[in-house]
């Protein structure tokens, strides 16, 4: 399946943003569903995953603020992101293993 990043945009500190990663096929039998985020400079890194039927598992830097959702109807998976910080400002990618292949992301900014 493509995976299709949608949702960023420019947003104050400790806002809020929801990103939305939709599916061209049916992530119904896709076990493992990531969100990743790659800033200036710096390597891609994972940001959080969902395993299963809800399985989660956070990076240490937005444990607490960040919460990844699937809704397998809609074929699409979520990142809410609570509490942004000027260092959360990236590009988000949403990818399956064995992430091989990524798709345009979509740009997150946070600054005042």
């Amino acid at each position: 399946v493509q995976l299709v990043e949608s949702g960023g945009g420019l947003v104050q500190p400790g806002g809020s943003l929801r990103l939305s990663c939709a599916a061209s096929g049916s992530i119904f039998s896709i076990n493992v569903m990531g969100w990743f985020r790659q800033a200036p400079g710096k390597e891609r890194e994972l940001v959080a995953l969902i395993v299963g039927a809800g399985g989660t598992h956070y990076a240490g830097s937005v444990k607490g603020r960040f919460t990844i959702s699937r809704d397998n109807g809609e074929n699409t998976v979520y990142l809410q992101m609570n509490s942004l910080k000027p260092e959360d400002t990236a590009v988000y990618y949403c990818n399956t293993p064995p992430y091989d292949t990524w798709g345009q992301g979509t740009q997150v900014t946070v600054s005042s």
